[in-house]
């Protein structure tokens, strides 16, 4: 039995859809039951947020009684804040299981869990020295900048060590957590699994250039809107977000722009695309979108930057915020099945379900 541990935000994205596919992960290819232990952002004041924050979490017997109950040999806790903490892990430990800790973000060391913050990336804080997160207020509030700066100067340790192992999603974010500070010695990569790989490219019978995601300024769908112009071709964005409204307001000729959508009716927008765009303007992880539309045979154009320049092909790399670079690789890899069937080949390599499976055995087994 695996017990995965997760505070989901206010705003679910890519990391409550990681929990789901680790947990069919689990259930598929490891042959273990799975289950989730779950507390929800919404459900939570922002004064029992705080004291989560500064106690270095909340209620964790209930962790410890859940380890007990189920019979858990492992717990895999994703995003701790701000009512898990370290207190949950250490009390699944006390309870006899082995903790696995998934840094989905930079929030060890980053309030704000990005490193991206007044719109540029942002290294600033460093190890335990968090203060100039409150410099720049990243959270917003100036006591929620506070609160969040003081716990984890004063837990970030204590976090990482209440951890038997510690795995992140790409080899960019381990070295990137290691030139922060952050205490992850010793962590391994751990992809996001792809559950489904197209048998080949559909990309040369695609309708249009597809942009999905959750629309905030770091992701950096507005380049997507101004290449698209610029390139002449049609734009589907799916997604919603802060920006949408704005973004909504350029709509032009050939953009549509759906709001949020399904996984299936997402699936059966990647089937009909002629080329992905993933256009991040700061050190992204590594995205789902990109993954996704690799994995669904799609040529794929993303920004050098973090994550992604391991998970997408060169042909597809452009400089950051370089519209006209993006237009010119929208253009070149647009209907392009000969890219896509390679990017098909990154997807079985790398994140195939059997290989994840592999790397997860091995953190599990580990003694």
């Amino acid at each position: 039995m695996i017990l995965q541990l997760h505070h989901r935000y206010r705003h679910p994205g890519g990391e409550e859809r990681a929990v789901a596919d680790l947990a069919w992960l689990i259930r598929t290819e490891l042959g273990e039951e799975v289950t989730v232990l779950e507390r929800e952002s919404d459900a939570v004041g922002r004064g029992r947020a705080a004291l989560g924050m500064l106690a270095g979490g909340l209620a964790p017997r209930e962790v410890a009684d859940a380890v007990r109950r189920s019979g858990a040999r492992v717990v895999h806790a994703h995003n701790t804040n701000p009512t898990l903490g370290w207190r949950a892990l250490a009390a699944a430990r006390e309870a006899g299981a082995r903790v696995v800790l998934h840094l989905h973000n930079y929030r060890l060391v980053c309030a704000v869990g990005t490193c991206f913050t007044h719109g540029e990336d942002c290294t600033r804080c460093h190890g335990r020295d968090t203060r100039p997160g409150v410099r720049l207020n990243c959270r917003g509030s100036r006591a929620e900048a506070v609160t969040y700066a003081a716990a984890l100067a004063l837990w970030q340790r204590r976090l990482a060590g209440a951890a038997d192992a510690i795995v992140v999603p790409s080899a960019f974010a381990l070295e990137r957590l290691r030139q922060l500070g952050a205490p992850v010695d010793g962590a391994r990569v751990l992809p996001s699994v792809q559950r489904e790989i197209a048998e080949r490219s559909r990309a040369g019978e695609g309708e249009y250039v597809l942009a999905a995601g959750r629309l905030t300024p770091e992701k950096g769908f507005a380049d997507a809107v101004r290449a698209a112009k610029l390139a002449g071709l049609p734009l589907v964005v799916a997604g919603d977000g802060p920006e949408l409204a704005a973004l909504k307001a350029s709509e032009g000729s050939g953009i549509r722009f759906l709001g949020r959508v399904s996984p299936s009716a997402l699936a059966d927008l990647r089937a009909r695309a002629a080329v992905a765009v993933v256009p991040s303007r700061y050190a992204e992880i590594l995205p789902l979108a990109a993954l996704e539309s690799i994995a669904a045979g799609l040529p794929t154009v993303a920004a050098r930057t973090g994550g992604l320049a391991e998970a997408v092909p060169e042909e597809g790399l452009y400089p950051p915020g370089d519209v006209e670079a993006l237009a010119q690789r929208l253009t070149a890899l647009y209907r392009d099945a000969r890219a896509g069937e390679r990017a098909l080949a990154v997807a079985r390599e790398r994140y195939a379900p059997a290989v994840i499976a592999a790397t997860l055995r091995e953190v599990y087994d580990r003694n």
